[in-house]
């Protein structure tokens, strides 16, 4: 009987052994995935970097990134050019517009005086009229400004005036024309504006 007994006991020791066997395989194949996949992240990232057609497409990328850029920026820069082109040609007459407004105010006045020649002052108006006219076709406009809204960009107001039939801050009296070149204020108008 004990030596039946003996068989038992190494069997249950060769079915332990096994066991113990065991988890020490699923430790070693834990541990064995882990080196096996840093081995192949390594071996995924050198062939990446050494890989030629990859370092080119990078540098294709980065050269068509600058070419458009630097397209943009001369795109940017024609336009710029233009505009300050188109300026100089719109704004090349303004200091000669600005002397001539002081000849027509000078020809307004001497409009305003009277006399008896009526041949004379026939003459003097067609003048004006073709001078007028010159203005317009240089895009010399006059500032419309009598009973409108005070506008600080295009008046310029000297004095403030009681009234009772204009509103608060109204142009009531022009003192002196304004006038624009090409819709920019060259000399704003001198106004009286109601309190």
């Amino acid at each position: 009987m004990t030596e039946e007994k003996k068989p038992e006991t190494e069997e249950v020791k060769e079915t332990e052994a096994p066991e113990e066997d065991k988890a020490e395989e699923r430790k070693d194949e834990a541990d064995a995935p882990e080196e096996t996949s840093e081995e192949a992240e390594k071996n995924e990232e050198e062939p990446a970097e050494k890989d030629p057609l990859a370092e080119l497409q990078q540098k294709y990328s980065e050269l068509e990134d600058s070419r458009l850029r630097l397209m943009a920026e001369y795109q940017n820069y024609r336009r710029r050019t233009e505009k300050e082109k188109s300026d100089i040609y719109a704004y090349a007459n303004e200091e000669f517009a600005k002397q001539l407004l002081g000849v027509l105010d000078n020809f307004e006045r001497a409009m305003e005086t009277e006399t008896e020649d009526a041949k004379y002052k026939e003459g003097m108006e067609l003048i004006l009229r073709q001078l007028r006219d010159v203005m317009e076709k240089n895009h010399v406009e006059e500032i419309d400004a009598l009973s409108k809204p005070f506008d600080p960009n295009c008046h310029h107001a000297v004095m403030n005036v009681p009234s009772e039939e204009l509103e608060s801050g109204t142009v009531a009296q022009v003192l002196q024309k304004g006038y624009t070149l090409n819709k920019k204020v060259i000399r704003p108008a001198m106004v009286a504006v109601t309190q």
